[in-house]
């Protein structure tokens, strides 16, 4: 384990209007990945337009929690979150 690494959940606006959720432990490059195409297949299918939300963890399993909630939330809710 990595000394003072984080973790991040992210959201992505597509260009067809839906939201993306994950997490990732490097923004920035997880975005790159899904704008080329290779971050998942949603984003391959629903292209990236940008991140709209990012929060920051101290570990993988917080992280990874907080994007299962994420992803359980409605379409309002996430809209909420994000602003």
């Amino acid at each position: 384990m990595e000394i003072n690494k984080k973790y991040y959940v992210y959201i992505i606006l597509t260009v067809n209007n839906k939201l993306y959720c994950g997490y990732t432990d490097n923004v920035e490059k997880r975005f790159n990945l899904h704008m080329e195409g290779k971050g998942a297949k949603y984003t391959k299918a629903n292209k990236p337009l940008k991140i709209v939300y990012t929060k920051e963890f101290d570990t993988k399993q917080e992280a990874q929690k907080e994007e299962y909630r994420i992803k359980q939330l409605t379409r309002k809710e996430k809209e909420k979150l994000i602003k």
